[in-house]
């Protein structure tokens, strides 16, 4: 029972798909909290010491740029994959920083440490 209708279907059926695709990627919308929570993260990167000479925090700074740089040109899906990607390396770079700075106290400490050691065996 071949209709002519029949052959048409999975033509149509596809076409209504990719319609609704398109029509999905233009309902995205617009992501000003993840923008938000990008500049906050830049933010307490900052506020702990990073800056253009942590790779992380440069690389933060310019996926935020582009993330506004899509907002404008309202590519909402790219401009929230960017603001994703540039709060995720504001906090690299926040962990970063904060590991260099642990990392500065334990060797102070340790060479507190040591000299205090030396001191106790040159006293009787």
């Amino acid at each position: 029972m071949n209709t002519p209708f029949s052959s048409q279907a999975p033509r149509a059926l596809a076409l209504a798909l990719a319609f609704v695709g398109l029509a999905g990627c233009a309902n995205d919308p617009a992501p000003n909290e993840q923008l938000r929570l990008s500049e906050q993260a830049l933010e307490q990167a900052k506020a702990v010491g990073a800056n253009e000479q942590v790779p992380a925090f440069k690389l933060a700074e310019d996926k935020l740029e582009r993330a506004k740089s899509n907002m404008i040109s309202e590519s909402y899906r790219d401009a929230r994959m960017r603001a994703e990607q540039a709060e995720l390396d504001a906090r690299l770079a926040e962990a970063q920083v904060l590991t260099q700075k642990s990392d500065e106290q334990l060797q102070l400490l340790q060479s507190r440490v040591k000299r205090l050691r030396k001191q106790l065996e040159v006293q009787p």
